[in-house]
């Protein structure tokens, strides 16, 4: 079973893009985030004709959105609003060997300071609900995943410079912290570092304002998926497809996959 995560940056601005990854990768099941599209309006029959039969989605007019996309069937299919707002940020479901849940946590503005920042203080808060969340409605012992644009790089080398971005969002010290706190609910495991060493530079994300971005290569490791101990065993393979970041009209994300070996995918 081939499970992707992207944030697409407009499902509709870049369905043949999406429709282009499709051809090529033929993922099992697909997580968007910044759908930025109410659901109305969300390109459901497109992707039902390649096979993507089975949808979740929840979006709102140019900001924010989630989606599940699956050639696979799912139970339970939940919206859940976080942090005291309905802004399209986490969609759930059950599929017969895990549990998945897609997660768009919040950008965070440009000011690290929750005081100064009212941007900055609700992704904090949006992390430490997901954090307490997940600690009372999961279990570290049942099979869970969770993917998506989590909008924090928590590791030295998932980030251009360690030193320079320490007071810029997305990599500061009390981000990495309640990151790190959420992995901990559930003692979730990192399945692309399980492939790519933590000594090893690792990236998602590469800002618009650079022209040269493959030149530069300053990017970010925003982008991630989570298993608990119980889905392990079943991880075979990761590919993060950096080729996408030059496709015409990109999103600053890539896709970020994983190949499992699941019972329920046969």
């Amino acid at each position: 079973m081939r499970l992707l995560t992207w944030n697409i940056n407009s499902v509709r601005l870049r369905l043949p893009l999406l429709l282009r990854l499709i051809a090529a990768e033929r993922p099992d099941i697909i997580c968007l985030q910044e759908t930025k599209t109410p659901d109305e309006f969300f390109p459901i029959e497109a992707l039902a004709a390649q096979g993507y039969g089975h949808a979740l989605f929840h979006g709102m007019k140019g900001y924010n959105g989630v989606a599940i996309l699956s050639r696979l069937p799912f139970d339970a299919p939940k919206v859940h609003h976080r942090a005291g707002r309905e802004d399209c940020r986490h969609v759930a479901a059950a599929f017969r060997d895990f549990t998945l849940h897609n997660l768009y946590i919040p950008a965070g503005g440009d000011i690290p300071d929750p005081q100064e920042n009212e941007k900055f203080a609700h992704k904090l808060a949006f992390v430490d609900e997901m954090t307490a969340w997940f600690g009372r409605n999961e279990s570290a012992q049942k099979p869970v995943i969770a993917v998506g644009d989590f909008n924090i790089a928590p590791l030295e080398h998932d980030v251009w410079s360690h030193k320079q971005l320490l007071d810029v969002v997305s990599h500061t010290p009390v981000e990495v912290e309640k990151l790190a706190a959420m992995q901990a609910s559930l003692d979730w495991q990192d399945a692309i570092r399980h492939f790519v060493p933590a000594t090893e530079k690792c990236y998602t994300w590469w800002s618009y304002r650079n022209r040269d971005w493959k030149k530069s290569n300053r990017g970010r490791r925003l982008d991630h998926i989570w298993l608990t101990k119980p889905v392990m065993p079943a991880l075979k393979s990761h590919k993060i497809l950096t080729a996408a970041r030059d496709w015409a009209q990109p999103s600053d994300h890539v896709p970020v996959m994983i190949d499992l070996a699941l019972p329920g995918a046969n």
